[in-house]
């Protein structure tokens, strides 16, 4: 059985994700930065185990990988779902927003992988998954900070499959649109109007859309895709 890792993995997306990777018939394990209140009821819910690790950091990420390969098994399946936003116009954002946004969406994708890395490379398999976004592809006002590490994630996964496709390992991206999430809920409801006025399916789209992509990705059987992109957006973002 696979073991695979979520990062972000017990709510909205991530959500979506772990709990399709475990019917799927994936051994899952969810990271969660906070509310440890949330993650228990996550795991009672669902029964896939909860870990806390802040992905920004090297270390904790170091850590929890070792920790599930200890308690769960060696880490097949890594998804890096894991982002913040801390929105700003360029004259109102400072510094800090602007790191805690690229350490945590972009630091956690390297962070992460660079703990996985070496075991899928020598046991000559392995799957990653690194969420994106549609605001990373075109862009959004306000979203400097984000757009730039969602950006930043494209260009990695496209340089870090070329250091895995010979070595059993590939390396994907997922962009997703405008998801019905808590994230996209906290947009005010006439800015949310307007977004969905411009997505040409007519919605949002739905976590488990995002999940079905990823259990595609991660598949023994698609081992013959790697650095690319999926864009799941309802059409909103054609190139």
């Amino acid at each position: 059985m696979r073991i695979a890792i979520v990062t972000g993995g017990t709510r909205g997306i991530g959500e979506a994700i772990s709990v399709s990777l475990k019917e799927a018939g994936y051994r899952a394990a969810a990271l969660y930065a906070s509310r440890e209140d949330r993650a228990k009821a996550f795991s009672e819910r669902t029964g896939i185990p909860a870990f806390r690790c802040d992905v920004a950091s090297l270390g904790q990420c170091a850590d929890s990988v070792a920790r599930i390969s200890a308690e769960i098994g060696p880490v097949d399946v890594l998804v890096n779902n894991a982002g913040i936003t801390r929105d700003a116009t360029m004259r109102k954002m400072d510094r800090l927003q602007w790191d805690a946004v690229l350490d945590t969406n972009l630091g956690g994708c390297f962070n992460m992988c660079k703990a996985v890395w070496d075991g899928m490379v020598e046991r000559g398999f392995g799957r990653v998954v690194n969420i994106g976004s549609i605001n990373g592809q075109a862009g959004q006002y306000g979203q400097v900070n984000y757009a730039a590490a969602k950006s930043g994630i494209h260009g990695f996964t496209k340089a870090l499959a070329q250091e895995g496709a010979s070595k059993g390992v590939t390396v994907n991206a997922i962009a997703p649109g405008y998801i019905d999430t808590d994230m996209v809920a906290a947009v005010p409801a006439p800015v949310l109007e307007k977004i969905v006025a411009r997505i040409p399916v007519g919605r949002l789209g739905r976590a488990e859309e995002i999940a079905r992509g990823v259990v595609f990705l991660v598949a023994d059987e698609a081992g013959f895709v790697t650095g690319s992109t999926l864009s799941i957006n309802g059409g909103q973002h054609m190139y």
